[in-house]
């Protein structure tokens, strides 16, 4: 299995260029280094963030759902904590009693 590559925002705006130009991302793909899949991902994407597809999400909306999702766990791990904290300090002054298996 190879390593995900990150190409610069500049080249994948080229290679979608090239493709919208008549170039074939087979073609391409035998040019350059990206696979013809990864170039015609990148032209599907590119429309979606043009408004030309509606298939699926934008690269804003993605970015969007990213940072909401680490956010949510981040929440989440913060309401954890704070659960654990309050129950400590309520057994710690006694306002709740220890547990205990004498009832």
């Amino acid at each position: 299995m190879g390593r995900k590559r990150s190409y610069p925002a500049a080249f994948r705006q080229q290679m979608v260029a090239l493709v919208r130009s008549g170039r074939s991302a087979n073609d391409l793909a035998k040019e350059f280094e990206p696979t013809a899949q990864t170039i015609s991902a990148w032209v599907r994407q590119a429309d979606r963030d043009e408004g030309r597809r509606d298939d699926g999400l934008t690269s804003r909306e993605r970015e969007e759902l990213q940072r909401l999702r680490r956010e949510n766990k981040r929440l989440r791990q913060e309401r954890e904590i704070l659960a654990k904290a309050a129950a400590w300090f309520a057994r710690e002054t006694e306002a709740i009693p220890p547990k205990s298996s004498d009832i």
